[in-house]
């Protein structure tokens, strides 16, 4: 597995996770996240950046056919390399990313989604400050920049404006080949 992370990072985010009230965006997509498992069959959901608090399972009633894991490399209890999914959810985490590492991260999101993706990324500054001072979203693009890298590794099947930035759901290009 590449580096997605540095370690010097990974304690800033681990800070901002201690403050609490940090990655609760996640709550409010529960119901796109229910349809899209229903649509598209999937048993297995993969919450790529889940946080401290997994805010996504706060905001929808799990089915008890899928199998839910969660991942978070700053939360040491979801810090373990995520398995494959045939639902991979990533909400407001890849504005988050170094950039020097975003192709790394969008690589494993590829190889973790067997099926279909749906991430949202937020365009602009966050409300948060990391504590060396940086702005905590510290990719602030715009889908003209954001669309290309992900067309790179997925099919984009719809991709919509949302608050603050812009949500797309993808497919695998695997998805459905014997």
């Amino acid at each position: 597995m590449s580096v997605t992370i540095t370690e010097d990072y990974r304690a800033l985010q681990a800070a901002l996770h201690a403050q609490g009230n940090y990655g609760l965006a996640a709550l409010r997509y529960g119901p796109t996240v229910l349809e899209l498992l229903r649509v598209g069959g999937a048993c297995t959901l993969l919450d790529y950046g889940c946080g401290s608090k997994r805010s996504l399972l706060a905001g929808m009633q799990l089915p008890a056919d899928v199998r839910y894991e969660g991942y978070d490399p700053a939360v040491p209890a979801y810090s373990a390399r995520p398995s494959p999914a045939e639902l991979v959810v990533c909400i407001d985490v890849l504005e988050h990313i170094e950039e020097a590492f975003l192709d790394s991260v969008l690589d494993e999101l590829a190889s973790v989604c067997l099926a279909f993706g749906f991430f949202t990324i937020h365009t602009g500054p966050a409300g948060k400050v990391l504590a060396d001072g940086r702005n905590a979203h510290l990719i602030q693009q715009g889908p003209h920049w954001w669309l290309p890298r992900l067309r790179q590794r997925f099919v984009l099947l719809a991709v919509q404006p949302v608050p603050n930035g812009f949500a797309v759901t993808v497919q695998s290009p695997r998805w459905g080949r014997a």
